[in-house]
């Protein structure tokens, strides 16, 4: 029997270079930094004052006004991307067999801000001021939810958290859903917004985020190069249509790329540093490429997580070489953070937009920040200039707190 082909039909995106696949793909082709002075709120006395702040997000564009007042700004991106994603793949709304489609969605933190704030009011003014929505605005599944009930997509349905591996397992378990049988159409996908006080000082206190790019936000993110500090904290969403290539030929839909292969594992060894030698990328690598039925010899380009932390980039080279072989110090391999920050359950979902923009472009979009060179980092990052180059098979990295860790293969569709 032959294996049930998945194909993308639609994309979209809230990121820090704008509230489009058009525009997120144009400001990492040019190499653009969305990495900014926080504005959300004052940032003075935190050792780390930068965020990757989504510009030109009205919720208002996307759904109705009272839906927007009632929901945290992490289901309002959610909705956004998926509105984007379902227009693109020419799907109507509501879903013509509702129980044949599914949504298989993500966060890493979700809009724990709801809860911060519904906890400030209530000690500040009391139970008659604290709203209804407070609980829940910050369940984890309320993307999934309000996606589901905007598009009537009445079949499986699941919420996945697995940090900074999330947009990419969302998505590599919907396309297994598909395979599965159990639906025609999966929206999947991953979103984040929490540029908030608390959560920057979190990450400050774990000493993770760069503290010395204050006056210049657009150089702090800066994946293998030795002069890297931490991740650049921001916030985003992306959303995948996946559709069984049957059903997707049936109504003449556009076909971006296909999902060829997909693994997760666990690394078992620290809540937030890798492991040094990269075991867990290592197999999960290995597991993806098995996965989608193919040897190392055939991945052309590789998005790495890329996250801009000392350790873990050194590890991903590392593990890069342990899969690869001689062959890794030809394959280019980039990090989309480098521009818009670390979106953590969204970065894998706009990594695998990254990377369907790429196939689809013929161009590779550049690491940026890339000036001192690393010992550690030694592969072809794709430094500080795009590059054009034909990709017929992308492999797409998220490795996460916890230990989680995620892959996917993308191919060329034909």
């Amino acid at each position: 029997m032959s294996r049930v082909r998945v194909v993308i039909t639609g994309l979209g995106a809230v990121t820090p270079l704008g509230s489009s696949v058009e525009k997120f793909w144009e400001g990492l082709a040019a190499g653009k930094s969305g990495v900014r002075r926080i504005t959300h709120f004052d940032p003075d006395g935190l050792t780390c004052q930068i965020a990757g702040e989504i510009p030109d997000f009205d919720p208002k564009d996307f759904m109705d006004r009272t839906l927007a007042r009632r929901y945290p700004r992490a289901a309002q991106i959610a909705v956004a991307a998926a509105v984007q994603a379902v227009a693109d793949a020419g799907l109507p709304e509501p879903m013509p067999a509702p129980e044949r489609a599914g949504v298989y969605f993500g966060t890493a933190i979700g809009a724990l801000d709801s809860f911060v704030d519904g906890i400030e009011i209530y000690k500040a003014k009391g139970l008659e001021k604290v709203s209804p929505f407070v609980l829940p605005g910050g369940i984890p599944n309320l993307s999934a939810h309000l996606i589901a009930m905007r598009f009537q997509c009445l079949g499986p349905n699941a919420t996945i958290t697995t940090a900074c591996a999330t947009g990419a397992q969302s998505i590599g378990e919907g396309a297994e859903l598909i395979r599965r049988g159990w639906a025609d159409v999966v929206i999947s996908g991953g979103t984040e917004a929490l540029v908030r006080d608390f959560s920057i000082a979190g990450f400050a206190a774990m000493r993770a985020l760069p503290v010395n790019y204050n006056d210049q936000p657009e150089k702090a993110s800066r994946p293998f190069d030795a002069r890297r500090e931490g991740f650049v904290f921001s916030e985003g969403a992306g959303v995948l249509v996946l559709e069984r290539l049957e059903h997707a030929r049936s109504r003449g839909a556009p076909i971006y790329a296909e999902v060829l292969g997909y693994a997760s594992s666990a690394e078992g060894f620290h809540i937030a540093a890798p492991h040094p030698e990269g075991e867990g990328a290592i197999r999960t690598m290995r597991w993806a490429l098995s996965n989608a039925g193919i040897q190392p010899g055939d991945v052309d380009y590789i998005n790495a997580h890329g996250s801009s932390t000392p350790l873990n980039d050194s590890m991903e080279t590392k593990a890069i070489k342990a899969v690869f072989g001689d062959r890794a110090y030809s394959i280019p391999i980039n990090s989309t953070k480098s521009m818009i920050g670390h979106a953590m359950g969204a970065s894998g979902a706009l990594e695998a937009i990254a990377c369907v923009m790429t196939i689809r472009e013929n161009t590779l979009h550049p690491t940026i920040n890339y000036e001192y060179p690393d010992p550690e980092c030694d592969l072809d990052y794709v430094p500080n200039q795009r590059r054009a180059h034909r990709v017929e098979i992308a492999l797409s990295n998220s490795f996460g707190l916890g230990g989680q860790n995620a892959c996917l293969v993308l191919r060329r569709y034909s």
